[in-house]
């Protein structure tokens, strides 16, 4: 028996689009919600050129590909999910963004339909007393880029039902993920042991221990990491890490989260990494 074999992914974004492609691919139904048609066809194009690449690399054929796409249906009607088993959230990291779409998706899908949030920083808890009957409510946290992204954190609330997170578990282990079930905390896992790392290699840059490249290169054949840390943040985006550990900060607290100085810095002068061609290693010297 299928794992909730209709789902709904709200937003088509970057993580939207890789979570629709993920679930698509396992061979179920995916509906997508977004504000306009012309972001559904946005995200549905770049899924088309991701998928493209896996084609071009051997990895699927054409007619996979093909299949793939006729799983993905878009919408702009919140009332379109009637049928949905499982509603993934994954908008915008605001709070009030978030709280208003859940519960207007709660008023529509079946009160045994499950619905999780994507979110990295923001409080499962807290957001699952925006839907009716919260014991279905919890985290889902896909890394980025999705399909590319084997572990997936489940994340479980205060209110999460026991039956829920073993579903969730199951579901995420038969789209091909490997799932971590976890607490509700600020970073939940991965990111509250990457964040105060990534936070530190900020300040030793800044306090001139090596330089960007060096910094990079010492981690990667020091540590074995695949990327080096300033590589990793002008990847995630600088905006995006601020954000996150300054989320982490208000809510516990602890000096290991605040966002350093010249990360808030490089923020404000609109060097957020790869996405605007500034940041660690795209302009190290413009950025200092």
């Amino acid at each position: 028996m299928t794992v909730y074999p209709h789902v709904a992914v709200l937003g088509f974004g970057t993580m939207g689009v890789g979570i629709a492609q993920v679930v698509a691919q396992s061979g179920r139904q995916v509906t997508v919600l977004e504000a306009s048609q012309e972001r559904l066809e946005a995200g549905l194009a770049a899924m088309s050129d991701f998928l493209d690449g896996g084609v071009r690399r051997g990895k699927l054929t054409d007619e996979q590909r093909a299949d793939v796409l006729a799983r993905v249906q878009g919408t702009t009607e919140v009332a379109g999910h009637t049928d949905t088993d499982l509603v993934i959230e994954a908008v915008t990291e605001r709070p009030d963004v978030k709280r208003a779409l859940l519960s207007e998706v709660a008023d529509v899908v079946r009160e045994d339909a499950v619905i999780v949030t994507n979110t990295s920083a923001l409080s499962v808890t807290g957001l699952a007393t925006a839907v009716p009957h919260p014991r279905r409510f919890a985290g889902l946290h896909f890394f980025n880029p999705a399909p590319l992204m084997r572990v997936v954190e489940v994340v479980r609330a205060l209110q999460t039902d026991p039956e829920v997170v073993r579903l969730l578990t199951a579901f995420t282990t038969d789209i091909g993920k490997d799932p971590v079930v976890v607490k509700d905390r600020p970073g939940f896992l991965v990111n509250r042991l990457l964040m105060p790392y990534l936070n530190d290699v900020i300040q030793a840059y800044d306090d001139e221990l090596a330089d960007a490249e060096d910094i990079d290169t010492a981690v990667r054949l020091g540590l074995g990491h695949r990327l080096g840390p300033l590589e990793l943040l002008d990847l995630i985006g600088l905006d995006v890490h601020r954000h996150a550990t300054l989320s982490a900060y208000e809510a516990t607290l602890d000096p290991r989260f605040a966002p350093p100085p010249l990360l808030a810095q490089m923020v404000a002068a609109g060097h957020l990494g790869t996405k605007n061609g500034q940041g660690f290693r795209t302009s190290s010297k413009e950025a200092r």
